[in-house]
């Protein structure tokens, strides 16, 4: 398919505000997490350790919600040009418009299911597209990070660890 210079123009119109809008959401404070960004930081750590998370329940939720706090430990240590690039990913994805156009899902992320969540994530793994491989990567790697942080998913890895003892 083969764009005209008006819907180029246009297609490049409409990115620009929808990402002026998403800088425009995250503007506020330090690299605390919205509400908004932990329910959809919450969709998509069920979605990515749903093999290792057990079925839907109290212990569910409160091992998905340990992630999330994992994930925002994680991007307050990193610098500040990052934390503006997430935010702007996490903004993006927390308004309905980006959610609908980027993601694909219809419903909001507190509502949405497994299947839709992985659904999206993977036409973004195997995107044409460098940059949604990239923002696949960094949610892929920050989900995963926080998950495997927390001493007690080792065993599940056979990691007994680290190492201990002076050296």
């Amino acid at each position: 398919m083969r764009l005209s210079r008006r819907q180029f123009i246009k297609t490049g119109l409409a990115g620009g505000l929808l990402l002026s809008f998403a800088g425009w959401l995250n503007a506020a404070g330090g690299r605390q997490l919205s509400s908004g960004e932990r329910e959809m930081l919450a969709a998509i750590c069920g979605a990515l350790l749903d093999g290792a998370l057990p079925p839907a329940g109290d212990e569910r939720r409160r091992l998905v919600a340990l992630t999330v706090d994992g994930i925002g430990t994680t991007i307050a240590g990193l610098s500040l040009a990052s934390q503006r690039e997430i935010g702007e990913l996490f903004g993006l994805l927390v308004s309905a418009p980006g959610r609908m156009a980027l993601a694909g899902v219809g419903r909001p992320w507190r509502e949405a299911t497994v299947g839709e969540v992985s659904e999206f994530l993977q036409s973004w793994r195997t995107s044409r597209l460098t940059l949604l491989q990239g923002a696949y990567g960094a949610l892929h790697d920050l989900s995963f990070g926080a998950w495997y942080a927390r001493p007690d998913t080792w065993e599940a890895i056979a990691y007994p660890g680290p190492p201990r003892g002076n050296f």
